[in-house]
């Protein structure tokens, strides 16, 4: 297995990515474009999620595919940037038929960053919808990851966080990639290290090449949170998306998002609180054309795991600082307490 071209999401053929963000807000908006309808699903693991269209992902349930998934800043407020992206999609010809009509399917779900520091007085409405319709015009190949999009004003227990995006490539060939917006109750690092819990997975030096600590400090056992901090509860939930050009049914989809959790728990602790809404969606493009023995999906669904690990760190990695920021970043932290 090594990481794809780009080591990015996009390198699973028939995904596109776009970010928007408003500085003065501390949010943002990111999008994954499918080229053509996917099969995707869900699965949600955190006590506090905030999802739109997420049921008709139910394998049983009559819609099969979607045209896009939408992460947002912004709570509830951000559920509206599903909306701009449909408005996009609209105006591209994209959507599910319906006699004459067509309905652009576009699960969402929401990260909470009201209280990062940014300036949160909109007026009337939030700005959203607007945010979810640029991000669909900019999606490309290649996008901002840490200080972007749906990152922009998220964080973590021990720094900001952010964008991450990885991609694996099997030795059958098939490509898995996953996005995520990193904005945990939990620490991606380990004690007050620079560590972080995924190194183990590292490839190359995409999060700093540190690896793991010649050994785990006592400190490391107690677990880290944002409780009682700068950005307390509820200011949390880590979403994803995990990605295949292999074939897949819904049902399969699903599986490939529970393995991905199992990401969460390498490189964030805790994970799955009841404070966090930790959630993946699973698309399956398809565009390789090939199918996977059961051998075949277990080693898909170990590097879903993997994958997602490194696309977490990778977030808080290339975080970038900001005016007004309440957390430090990784990139300005001493190897002992962030300053």
């Amino acid at each position: 297995m090594k990481p794809g071209p780009r080591n990015l999401i996009t390198d699973v053929g028939g995904l596109l990515v776009g970010n928007a963000s408003d500085a003065r807000l501390k949010s943002g908006v990111t999008v994954v474009l499918c080229d053509k309808p996917a099969v995707a699903a869900v699965q949600v693991l955190g006590g506090a999620p905030g999802t739109r269209e997420t049921d008709l992902l139910e394998a049983h349930n009559t819609v099969q595919t979607i045209d896009a998934i939408c992460l947002s800043g912004g709570s509830a407020y951000g559920l509206d940037a599903a909306s701009g992206v449909q408005a996009a999609l609209r105006e591209m010809g994209r959507g599910f038929a319906v006699g004459p009509h067509l309905v652009p399917i576009v699960p969402a779900a929401i990260l909470f960053d009201l209280t990062n520091g940014g300036d949160k007085d909109w007026g009337r409405y939030p700005p959203y919808r607007e945010l979810g319709h640029t991000a669909t015009l900019a999606a490309a190949a290649d996008f901002a990851t840490g200080t972007a999009g749906a990152g922009t004003g998220a964080t973590t227990a021990t720094f900001k966080g952010g964008i991450g995006s990885a991609s694996t490539v099997l030795g059958s060939g098939v490509t898995v990639g996953a996005l995520v917006a990193v904005n945990a109750l939990g620490s991606p690092t380990i004690g007050p290290s620079r560590h972080f819990w995924a190194a183990a997975f590292e490839e190359g030096n995409e999060f700093g090449g540190l690896g793991l600590p010649q050994a785990i400090p006592a400190e490391a056992r107690q677990p880290r949170t944002k409780l009682g901090g700068a950005t307390a509860a509820p200011t949390n939930t880590t979403i994803a998306v995990i990605a295949t050009d292999a074939v897949l049914t819904k049902a399969e989809a699903r599986r490939l998002a529970i393995s991905a959790h199992d990401g969460f728990s390498r490189a964030l602790w805790p994970a799955h609180t009841a404070l966090d809404g930790d959630l993946v969606f699973a698309i399956a493009t398809g565009t390789s054309g090939r199918t996977v023995t059961l051998e075949g999906f277990i080693e898909l669904c170990a590097a879903a795991a993997s994958t997602m690990a490194r696309a977490i760190a990778r977030g808080v990695h290339d975080a970038t600082p900001e005016a007004g920021d309440l957390v430090a970043c990784w990139r300005d932290a001493s190897d002992g307490q962030p300053r």
